[in-house]
């Protein structure tokens, strides 16, 4: 994402792919549907929108996200698509099964399927990107215990916990996007007031420290600029009827400004329970 190079924008696009995992804690069964909005921009300018739906039930749940990154930086970041995750609540957890992304920008069109069993995941990308000297293997360990970018913006309190606690940043996140596998180290940073259509309330920002393990460019300026900081937060709100909190803002600095994740809708609602277990 540093410097907006064309390979970047598809991170953009799938909203929060690098940001945020949920790691090994529990949650309590519970329904709730998240409808939001977000703004995408960059020292101000907007660039871009993404919609993001999530329908977490007892015993299964989905979420997807749509977007484009256009506008008057254009010429540095443009392209389009949507990413989609199907998974259940299992052991009181989010196990997404899964994970499909569909960009398209000025390289081309990328499908990407990612399917989640026994603690590992499997991706399949077509058509195959070429190879690019210095890029980091992914080995069969990196899969492992790791969850994909949509399931990962949903962070699970702990049982009984409150959700917008300070030690619900404390966590080491574990994500791969089916190119990338990085860890995210969550800090407590401060409680905010945060207001956007359907919610007004406190917000819980969290620092966020970023550790590339494979899959990039060693000499990129993304890993050369962003790994090992403390200056990128995430903030989070709750979603109705769940112990589960997702992004409300992203604040990323970059070396041409800050590059902002703005929710202009948050609206989250309790859902009653379907007789298959499914959230309605």
């Amino acid at each position: 994402m540093i410097g907006f190079s064309k390979p970047h924008c598809r991170a953009v696009i799938s909203l929060l792919a690098v940001l945020a995992a949920t790691g090994a804690t529990t949650i309590a069964l519970a329904q709730g549907r998240l409808v939001a909005q977000f703004t995408i921009s960059m020292t101000g300018i907007t660039i871009g929108h993404v919609a993001w739906l999530a329908e977490i039930g007892d015993k299964t749940y989905a979420t997807s996200a749509s977007g484009k990154a256009s506008g008057v930086l254009s010429m540095l970041v443009n392209g389009e698509g949507g990413v989609t995750t199907h998974g259940t609540v299992a052991d009181d957890r989010l196990n997404p099964s899964i994970f499909t992304s569909d960009i398209t920008d000025d390289d081309g069109a990328i499908s990407l399927r990612m399917s989640f069993a026994g603690g590992t995941v499997n991706e399949t990308i077509t058509p195959e990107p070429p190879a690019r000297p210095g890029r980091l293997p992914v080995s069969e360990a990196d899969r492992r215990g790791v969850v994909d970018p949509l399931t990962a913006v949903l962070l699970p309190a702990k049982a009984g916990a409150d959700p917008l606690a300070p030690a619900a940043c404390d966590r080491l996140l574990r994500i791969y996007d089916g190119r990338r596998r990085y860890d995210l180290a969550l800090f407590y940073s401060r409680m905010e007031h945060f207001a956007a259509q359907g919610y007004a309330g406190p917000a819980l920002v969290c620092g966020v420290v970023l550790n590339p393990i494979a899959g990039y460019v060693a000499d990129s300026a993304l890993v050369k600029y962003v790994a090992g900081k403390r200056d990128m937060e995430l903030w989070f709100a709750p979603i109705a009827g769940t112990p589960i909190v997702a992004p409300v803002r992203v604040v990323m600095p970059t070396v041409i400004g800050t590059l902002k994740i703005n929710a202009d809708r948050f609206s989250s609602q309790a859902t009653t329970a379907a007789p298959n277990g499914a959230s309605r």
